[in-house]
């Protein structure tokens, strides 16, 4: 309980924490940025750690002259991050579903991992693009297409283009609104609606999916 209570004001306290990183870090913050936002994306054990939020508030930050956090240089890293951080999750998705289906067929059988193949095949830019927005399916999205082994030169090209429109839209966003002293003495309410907001599309596709289960049984 005590790590969540941390992680949790660590997580509402994001602003804060990031201008005594910057202060008592360096240039090394902008290594620490790089390797949260590659973990967030990049392995699965470890969806938990910010991501629209930090990004929102490295913004908010940067919009401080005096924070000496530059943020063309965290924009440009966060990217290059974000993209290699699914990457990375993609081969281990397509490496270890393999792998895992040979060995467990029954557990995971292999129409399955066809089925998944398909579907990354007809809405994979859709969902490789939108999940950059949404937590935890973020961090799963790019494994699962490894898994159903979606074409990689095709998920490479919504890989790329959800990482800028992700760090391009969060992070001015987060450099705008941060000048405001509504914002700055607001920032845990802020923070909490960044991710609400975040969450909101996968509640409303769970409560479709679970809406229309309940009409498909129905109509039986």
């Amino acid at each position: 309980m005590d790590i969540l209570r941390q992680a949790l004001e660590f997580v509402l306290h994001l602003q804060d924490h990031l201008y005594e990183l910057t202060r008592s870090q360096g240039p090394w913050i902008y290594a620490i940025l790089f390797a949260i936002i590659f973990c967030e994306t990049g392995l699965v054990a470890t969806p938990f750690l910010p991501g629209d939020s930090l990004l929102f508030a490295v913004g908010a930050v940067a919009a401080n002259p005096q924070s000496g956090l530059n943020i063309w240089i965290a924009a440009v890293l966060m990217v290059i991050a974000a993209i290699l951080g699914d990457t990375v999750n993609y081969w281990v998705g397509r490496f270890a579903g393999r792998r895992l289906s040979s060995a467990y067929p029954r557990i995971i059988k292999p129409e399955y991992l066809e089925r998944t193949h398909a579907f990354f095949e007809k809405y994979g830019a859709k969902t490789v693009i939108l999940a950059r927005f949404v937590p935890i399916v973020r961090t799963f999205a790019p494994f699962v297409g490894g898994m159903g082994s979606m074409n990689y030169s095709r998920f490479m090209t919504f890989n790329v283009v959800g990482a800028i429109l992700w760090v391009a839209l969060i992070l001015p966003a987060g450099w705008y609104l941060g000048q405001f002293e509504f914002v700055k003495k607001r920032f845990e309410l802020i923070v909490i609606g960044i991710i609400v907001v975040s969450v909101l599309p996968m509640v409303f596709e769970i409560w479709k999916a679970n809406r229309e289960s309940k009409a498909a049984r129905g109509n039986r």
